[in-house]
């Protein structure tokens, strides 16, 4: 299966989830990050359920906090 990972076209093996993903693409402090596929966010508490599809786009995301101080 084909899956797009932040904009590199990568295979998979059918019925891989959000959880799984993160352990394989050795995602940095995977406590922290968020994950949208095709532009909408995943629930930290679907990782582990929710299944990828086919040429599904996957980005990782970190919000970082900042301002003035």
């Amino acid at each position: 299966m084909n899956l797009i990972i932040a904009g590199v076209r990568k295979d998979y093996p059918q019925g891989v989830t959000v959880a799984r993903l993160i352990v394989e693409e050795k995602v940095e402090t995977p406590l922290y990050v968020s994950v949208s596929i095709n532009d909408e966010f995943v629930k930290r508490e679907d990782f582990e359920t929710t299944l990828l599809k086919e040429d599904d786009s996957v980005e990782f995301l970190y919000f970082m906090g900042g301002g003035r101080g």
